[in-house]
């Protein structure tokens, strides 16, 4: 079986990288971006890491700094608008993973128009308007590396997932020393949505030997450093082999796809604008317990690869121990569940079964090594409400 491999065609990885990027928009021929970032990058003086270096390789530039949380077609639209018009020959994402899937965005409806929902799974295009630089500054989304954009379509609630050739960007820059200011929560966030990434494009019906390349390194990374990054937040190493983790991670998935983690993740941050690393937090555990049976090797290997089993232990017992793992660390990273992160009971329930169509409605679900029915989705959002172990 021949598997197609994405991934972007310049990587810059290593501490103080961002420093060198006006030599990869050289080799991308561009002399004008537009930057496409958060309003804390620029109020907190951080974006001032990628301008300096701009500005002394005599590169023009403007900021479109209108990115939300979850990206919207609102937001999409406006920056689409401030592209065309500005005589840009080229887009940096710099944030994390919502600018950077804004600039995807913009950049695919910069060059084919309509509206963002035309281009959703399975639909989707080959060209973008202009080149893309994207630099992460969280170690979490990996949509530095991935063909993956979800925008939160405003008319219907629905967070709809972009995958196609449009969606990738052209360069990346991968500079760990941008994550060392990263709060705990955003630190413990971001890295299980990582994990997230890695775990299921690893026991993905999509996943191939160069996925599982990706997988392997990132699990055994995040793995081994997850929580030191988070408890140690000045841990230089820990943060570097996050950073390279995540990508990993980014490349693992965006060469597997996700499965039902993601899915069933979608629904809950468009309706109850939960952040995307943390709803996959909410529901990794039991989504990964549903699906045990279905795929025990590999979710064993996985136990071994981050040190929760050995092997000595049998498939049953190392699978059973990386479940055990994922629930202690939601507990030791202070996950909240839904109802303590403040969602109210009856709008969860009353929304189960629009969440569960709209997950199998993207496709996600069926990449799962035990691919749901409807009401077992619901069940699932049943069980992860309650925090039913």
């Amino acid at each position: 079986m021949s598997a197609t491999i994405f991934g972007p065609r310049i990587m810059l990885i290593g501490g103080g990288s961002i420093g060198r990027v006006g030599e990869v928009l050289a080799k991308l021929q561009v002399s004008r971006p537009l930057i496409v970032t958060d309003p804390f990058m620029v109020s907190s003086g951080m974006i001032a890491q990628l301008t300096d270096p701009l500005s002394k390789a005599g590169i023009a530039y403007d900021v479109f700094s209108d990115t939300v949380p979850d990206p919207t077609t609102t937001v999409v639209s406006a920056g689409t608008e401030r592209l065309r018009s500005g005589g840009f020959d080229g887009l940096i994402g710099f944030g994390g993973g919502s600018p950077m899937d804004t600039a995807k965005a913009m950049n695919i409806l910069a060059a084919h128009g309509g509206q963002m929902r035309d281009y959703k799974v399975p639909n989707g295009v080959d060209t973008a308007a202009v080149p893309l630089l994207c630099i992460p500054t969280t170690a979490g989304t990996g949509s530095e590396v991935t063909r993956g954009t979800v925008i939160t379509d405003v008319e219907t609630d629905e967070k709809m997932l972009v995958m196609c050739l449009a969606g990738q960007a052209d360069a990346a820059i991968v500079d760990f020393e941008l994550t060392m200011k990263k709060p705990f929560r955003l630190t413990a966030d971001t890295g299980i949505d990582s994990f997230t990434h890695a775990l299921e494009a690893f026991v993905s019906q999509k996943r191939n030997p160069y996925s599982d390349s990706m997988a392997i390194a990132a699990m055994q990374r995040i793995g081994a450093n997850l929580k030191t990054a988070c408890f140690e937040p000045d841990n230089r190493a820990a943060r570097e082999q996050m950073m390279l983790g995540a990508t990993q991670a980014g490349l693992a998935f965006s060469n597997a796809s996700v499965a039902l983690v993601h899915g069933m993740s979608r629904p809950i941050g468009a309706h109850f604008h939960v952040p995307h690393g943390l709803s996959n937090a909410m529901l990794l555990p039991a989504v990964t317990k549903f699906s045990l049976e279905a795929a025990l090797d590999r979710y064993a290997q996985a136990g071994r690869l981050i040190g929760a089993a050995d092997a000595k232990d049998s498939d049953e017992n190392a699978a059973n121990k990386l479940l055990d793992w994922l629930y202690q660390t939601n507990e030791d990273l202070q996950v909240p569940t839904p109802p303590a992160y403040g969602i109210e009971e009856a709008k969860w329930t009353g929304l189960m079964e629009t969440m569960a169509s709209q997950c199998i409605a993207s496709g996600s679900h069926a990449n799962n090594p035990r691919i749901p029915e409807h009401g077992e989705i619901v069940e699932l959002y049943k069980q992860v409400w309650a925090a039913n172990r």
